[in-house]
């Protein structure tokens, strides 16, 4: 009997990510299933990591996928090819589907449209919407008519709110799916070299070059205005980078002022002798994500998914906006509404000296307050829900399959 096939088809990084993690579980569930995937913006490293095949052609924007945070951003995407890119795209979609079981779509009407026009049943994950921004979920036609459609079987959400709209809504097909990505959330038991009984705070600066080079070289300016608030405070920080970040540290820490050895960064105020214990060192790491989040008593997040998670487990989080393509103030002002009292965005605008100040002022507090901290533990996962996406989708993607009951 031929093994059954599915096409991925998914449009931006943290889709990506979603559905890298439902694939994982497909395999532990199912290994015979033959997998292929169509990333529509980037190059697809998630799938790419996981060794599955890509059959399309694919690029990385200068917007990086968040053209909508800025017209000018749509402006040099059309510059570099996108109507082209995205028509190729489609092309080697039509062409593979035929061939196919089965296509997952995650993301929003793009993704979803490309699985529809495929003209094969498809399972939906709109992952990237959510009717918690504005109470309710302002679909387009074009999405509305694909998620009607009777090709597709389900509609996943990535929170119980959304999927209760879309209910409400006449889309009785919707359903909880969660963020595949929390249910490898654990600890790998990595040394963090963390002291008892002193705050640890993570640093994320995002994954898409180089604007998270420019998020950390902020943080670590907030890193030291928070030292200069607290200097007998101790907090630990820990930075969560990815390897092209971690590369660039070097160059990094001779621009910020900071002293690096051996992934350690260090920050000695002027005029200090070299007897004199620096003011606060940052440890980076680009493979302890889960241990530094998990260990972590509050986050600086300049990020989308990696902030997402955090606040699933109850983590409080300190946004301070950069000049983007993504991280800008308007991501991080839809980022309070849809993660609630867990975040607080300091300023209106790309991070100033005096954000930074009132940012530090912010963050000592926060960690100073035991019962903001408690509601945030429980806003959290009331939020985002219980883990286990990646299982509920690959357990209804098999059962349409009909390779499990």
């Amino acid at each position: 009997m031929p093994s059954k096939r599915i096409l991925f088809i998914s449009n931006g990084h943290g889709e990506d990510n979603h559905t890298s993690h439902v694939i994982q579980t497909l395999r532990e569930l199912c290994p015979s299933i033959e997998m292929a995937a169509m990333p529509i913006v980037g190059e697809g490293k998630a799938y790419r990591n996981l060794d599955i095949p890509i059959i399309g052609p694919t690029q990385t924007m200068p917007s990086g996928g968040f053209f909508y945070m800025k017209r000018l951003y749509l402006l040099k995407d059309f510059q570099s090819g996108l109507v082209g890119l995205t028509w190729r795209q489609l092309q080697a979609v039509l062409k593979y589907a035929p061939n196919c079981d089965l296509v997952m779509a995650t993301g929003d009407f793009i993704s979803q449209t490309f699985a529809y026009l495929t003209k094969r049943p498809f399972v939906s994950f709109i992952s990237c919407l959510s009717a918690i921004y504005e109470g309710r979920l302002r679909i387009n036609p074009l999405l509305w008519h694909d998620l009607n459609s009777s090709r597709c079987l389900t509609v996943f959400t990535r929170d119980s709110y959304t999927a209760a709209d879309l209910q409400r809504q006449g889309i009785a097909k919707a359903q909880f799916g969660g963020i595949p990505a929390l249910d490898r959330l654990v600890p790998t038991g990595k040394d963090l070299q963390l002291k008892p009984d002193i705050p640890a705070i993570a640093l994320l600066p995002g994954s898409r070059m180089p604007e998270a080079s420019r998020n950390f070289c902020l943080q670590l300016q907030l890193v030291v205005e928070i030292a200069k608030v607290m200097p007998e405070s101790r907090f630990q920080f820990r930075a969560a980078l990815v390897p092209s970040l971690m590369a660039e540290l070097d160059d990094i820490a001779k621009s910020q002022g900071w002293q690096l050895n051996q992934g350690v960064l260090t920050y000695s105020l002027p005029g200090s002798s070299a007897q004199e214990s620096p003011l606060v060192e940052v440890r980076c790491y680009s493979d302890a994500f889960s241990d530094i989040v998990y260990y972590s008593n509050l986050v600086i997040g300049m990020a989308g998914l990696a902030v997402d998670l955090a606040v699933a487990i109850g983590k409080p989080i300190i946004q301070i906006p950069g000049e983007g393509p993504q991280f800008t103030y308007a991501f991080a002002e839809a980022q309070t509404r849809l993660l609630g009292i867990n975040a607080q965005t300091i300023g209106t605008g790309p991070a100033t000296p005096d954000t930074l100040k009132q940012a530090a002022r912010r963050t000592v507090e926060t960690l100073q307050d035991a019962d903001y901290l408690a509601k945030c533990q429980k806003n959290g996962p009331e939020r985002f829900g219980p883990p286990g996406a990646s299982e509920r989708i690959a357990r209804f993607v098999l059962t349409s399959l009909g390779e499990i009951e």
